[in-house]
């Protein structure tokens, strides 16, 4: 019999808390696969043995300073580990995917303990994913991947669970300054920004108490050309008309650029006619858009760690951080919108049909469109938490408390919409879109008679002039006459908007341990109380603007042509490369001043009820959380590992408002709060197991059962929908818990001194998993006033679901400072029902060689992953196509307290394409939802540290 005994105080240690656990690993049960910027080679020797004494599955980046990784947040630094992915759809890393999961079946901790995170993105719901654009890479000393659960381990998690650490002042070797002074390049923006950090730490002489204050500001702008759409139509639409509307088949319409005024024929007749009706199904984006976005994000973080050993026994530990971030942010697009019901189905004039999609179309006097959305987000986190702990040679006692708050999302959004009609053609043949003008009115209209009028040849993209408010018209008919107090029919020309989001959580746990002389070295168990809450509110009102008053033309608005490099590697577009954009900021004040309101018409005040959408998107989930765990650790001969159960229940509440009314729309006083309760236990077994089987291999495996809860938005009431596409999406108060069996085995063969083999294969059954499905609902219009069907898509548990496969990882490092390190993941994640999971790439790839001298260290890494489908949305499924990116880093070691980083990051400028893959269309890859580039960053960093 043998048994660690030289470990057990080191172990129970290990127990009192998530980031004990980390920075013990050589002694507690974990694999780590360390990646450093640093002293590579050394680093790597350290995670090797540590690895070789490790029970669990557990991936680490850890370096001197993370900070020196070429990255501007944790998520891009985390990338080299095997199964780890990372989705960049505004150029940087923000969700991660572990081993082929959805990121919102993983779970984020910092310093072991939950930290509240909110989204910028006006279109994002709150879920359990986390914004890593938060977490500055200079602020951590390592980020964890636990791949394998132990009863110890907070639930939550099926894919993996993320501790980020940060460091403690009894670790500091004395009195420590260090910092960088950061200057970061966008070759698409063609301009810089500069960031700063800095960090005191100091301990006493008796190395029983100390501080560690860090802060950083960074500023980052991005600019993201692209092109997109906003749903599909079908060849059905063009035929039929969709929601009563007009079609190109069977309606005339009046020609009144004669006089008299004659009637013209459907636009689709001869060849157009013949192909459309032979080809009902087949499918086009609604919607060719030239995307312009723009951002500018600051970020201010401000960390402060105290640590207490009044005795040897007893440690105390403070940390408290707060992040101030600004997200403000502009959208220009313009685009062709041919799948408009009242203003472009019923003008197709030519069609081509090619593996079920309208490859190419021709539109006579169709809608074009100028919408600008200008958006003020913040996200605000702050996180406070206490550990005390006691330990001696045989048992330990811990207790933990904080709270941690996040709040963000959009403060206000100004949305103007200008509208002009065209001839065009639209062709998706080649890989990229193309779109060409052929012709476009003089005066813009923003009647819905399809009134011909004389116009320009080319593009109206080019002339701000062109484009105007709706302006809407007198009551009773369309057309030009002065309205008046009594005789006026509003447009619509935009909306105000706010939607602030909150994330808050409280904690409280305890845990006790004992150390036996035995096989069994070490039994621990605790108990552990959270209380989560999320909200969301939003309020708005749209802008009914007045023909004569406002219904402005886009050249009041201070109109510029784009940069020259705008769309810039996309290939050839046509004409969407060539368009004006107006200044975001004068149309806020303009639609703020309320200069648009004629003289009947009064400010009106954003509201929660001035429409459904708004009171559906006003929410509350809360979350209650009792857990209790035991884990015994078992060391015997070749074998050792632990093994445990957890038991977790947990009660929710899905607070939203429902209409008791009849009436549609919805009257002000007629919502009432909802409140919709649910209440689940689960038990959570768990083991873990090591077995040396020779002195260069090691066998592991490990099988336990898991949950995944909801994310808090598909657990809401939510709904949103769109009056001209007639799509939308919701929640669904009534989903249950994912829950998991995951089974794990892997194997490690070290060949040689500081090199290793390694092999793992995973297999994960998902009960209840959680897919968004499309289908019919009737909600009220509020363009066409009016009850209408919609396509909505909701969140369902849709039965079983299996995440397998296998990742193989290389390592090694040469005497001359060549080294490499290298992995590929195999991922197959599918529903019972055979639909695929979100976010799941079939195959990723790593490839990072580097060199490291006493002065110089370099490193290239080259990422690829496959394409993986990542939700349902306007009716379609959307799938991000296969992606890669290539990043690289210099150090020179200037002396001994200063050194010199390069960093290029996204050096492909890669892009960024989705696409709506519809069921039974072939070429649906043509079907374009979205084609992003954001630029080449470069960083040059003067680092310092005394």
């Amino acid at each position: 019999m043998r048994y660690r005994k030289s470990v057990l105080s080191a172990a129970i240690v290990t127990c009192l808390s998530f980031s004990a656990h980390a920075q013990d690993a050589g002694t507690q049960a974990t694999e780590l696969d360390t990646v450093v910027v640093t002293g590579i080679r050394a680093s790597l020797k350290q995670a090797l043995d540590s690895k070789r004494d490790s029970d669990a599955i557990v991936d680490v980046v850890t370096a001197e300073d993370v900070g020196k990784f070429p990255a501007t947040n944790v998520a891009e630094a985390i990338t080299i580990i095997p199964g780890v992915t990372i989705d960049k759809a505004f150029g940087q890393g923000e969700k991660v995917s572990i081993l082929g999961t959805d990121p919102a079946l993983n779970r984020t901790l910092l310093n072991g303990q939950t930290i509240a995170s909110a989204d910028w993105f006006i279109s994002d719901q709150p879920g359990r994913t986390f914004n890593y654009s938060l977490l500055a890479p200079q602020l951590v000393s390592k980020v964890e991947v636990y791949k394998s659960p132990e009863a110890w381990l907070e639930e939550g998690s099926i894919g993996g669970t993320v501790n980020v650490s940060t460091r403690k002042p009894l670790d500091l070797s004395g009195t420590t300054i260090s910092g960088a002074v950061g200057y970061l390049y966008n070759d698409r923006v063609e301009a810089g920004d500069p960031s700063v950090s800095a960090m005191f730490g100091w301990k006493n002489q008796a190395d029983n108490f100390g501080v560690i204050v860090s802060a950083q500001r960074s500023i980052e702008n991005i600019r993201r050309d692209g092109i997109e759409s906003y749903g599909t139509v079908s060849g059905k639409d063009y035929i039929n008309g969709k929601g009563g509307s007009p079609n190109s088949i069977t309606t005339t319409t009046t020609d009144w650029s004669t006089d008299p005024a004659t009637t013209m024929p459907p636009s689709c007749v001869g060849s157009c006619a013949e192909t459309l009706l032979a080809n009902p199904n087949a499918v086009a984006p609604n919607a060719i858009s030239a995307h312009y976005f723009e951002q500018e994000r600051k970020r201010d973080t401000l960390s402060v760690a105290l640590q207490f050993k009044p005795t040897d026994e007893l440690d105390i530990e403070f940390n408290a951080l707060n992040v101030k971030a600004k997200y403000d942010n502009m959208t220009h697009s313009m685009f062709a919108f041919n799948g408009n019901p009242w203003n472009s189905l019923a003008s197709m004039t030519d069609v081509t049909v090619d593996g079920g999609v309208m490859t190419k179309a021709s539109f006579r006097n169709a809608l074009t469109v100028y919408d600008l959305l200008n958006r003020q987000a913040t996200v605000d986190t702050d996180s406070y938490d206490l550990k005390m702990t006691w330990k001696d040679e045989r048992w330990f006692a811990s207790a933990h408390a904080g709270t941690s708050k996040a709040s963000g999302g959009t403060g206000k959004q100004v949305f103007g919409e200008f509208l002009n009609k065209a001839d065009y053609s639209y062709d998706l043949s080649g890989k990229t879109p193309t779109l060409n003008f052929h012709g476009y009115q003089t005066d813009p209209i923003t009647d819905v008679a399809n009134h011909m009028k004389p116009g320009h040849a080319g593009s109206p993209f080019t002339d701000p002039s062109a484009y105007r408010f709706d302006g809407g018209g007198p009551a009773g008919g369309w057309h030009t006459n002065p309205p008046n107090a009594t005789n006026w029919g509003a447009g619509w020309g935009g909306n105000i908007v706010t939607k602030p989001t909150e994330d808050k959580e409280k904690y409280i746990q305890a845990d006790f341990g004992i150390t036996l002389d035995s096989p069994i070295y070490q039994l621990r168990f605790g108990v552990k109380r959270r209380e989560h809450e999320t909200s969301q509110s939003m309020a708005g009102v749209s802008l009914a603007s007045i023909k004569g008053y406002g219904d402005l033309t886009a050249d009041q608005f201070n109109p510029k042509e784009v940069p020259d490099s705008y769309l810039s590697g996309f290939g050839n577009v046509g004409d969407l490369s060539n368009r004006f954009m107006i200044d975001g900021w004068a149309l806020a004040d303009y639609i703020n001043s309320g200069k648009w309101l004629a003289p009947w018409q009064t400010m009106p005040t954003p509201s929660t009820f001035s429409d459904p959408s708004y009171a559906a998107n006003t929410w509350t989930v809360k979350e209650n959380i009792n857990a209790a765990y035991v884990q015994a650790d078992f060391s015997y001969d070749r074998l050792r590992g632990n093994f445990g159960v957890r038991l977790v229940q947990t009660e929710s509440e899905s607070t939203g408002y429902a209409c008791s009314s009849l009436q549609s729309p919805c009257p002000a006083d007629g919502y009432v709060l909802n409140t919709i309760k649910k209440k689940y236990n689960n038990v959570l077994p768990n083991i873990n197991v090591a077995y040396d089987l020779n002195d260069s291999v090691v066998l592991r495996g490990s099988a336990a059962k898991v949950i995944s809860r909801p994310n808090y938005g598909d657990m809401s009431s939510y709904l949103w929908i769109g009056d001209q596409t007639l799509t939308g999406g919701g929640g669904n108060p009534n989903l249950d818990p994912y829950e998991s069996t995951n089974l794990d085995f892997s194997a490690e063969w070290y060949f040689a001194e500081n090199a290793i083999l390694a092999g793992t294969a995973f297999y994960k059954k998902v009960d209840n998993y959680v897919l968004v499905t499309t289908q019919k609902e009737t909600h009220y219009n509020q363009s066409q006033q009016t009850d209408t069907v919609y396509d909505i898509s909701r969140p369902n548990n849709a039965g079983g679901a299996k995440i397998q496969g296998f990742s193989a990882a290389f390592q090694t490092s040469l005497d001359n400072g060549l080294g490499l390190l290298a992995n590929y993941t195999y991922a197959d994640a599918k529903a019972d029902a055979g639909n695929r999971l979100p976010f799941n790439s079939k195959n990723q790839v790593n490839f990072s060689p580097f060199y490291e001298s006493e002065r110089w260290s370099a490193r290239v890494t080259y990422s690829w992953r496959s394409k993986y489908y990542t939700q349902a949305d306007r009716g379609n499924f959307l799938v991000t196509d296969d992606y890669d990116s290539l990043d690289a880093n210099i150090n020179l070691k200037l002396t001994d307290n200063l050194t010199l980083g390069l960093d290029g990051m996204n050096l492909l400028d890669s892009e960024y394409r989705s696409y709506a893959e519809v069921p039974g269309v072939a070429n649906t890859e043509k079907v374009i939802r979205g084609l992003y580039r954001t630029g080449r960053r470069y960083m040059a960093t003067l680092r310092f540290a005394f």
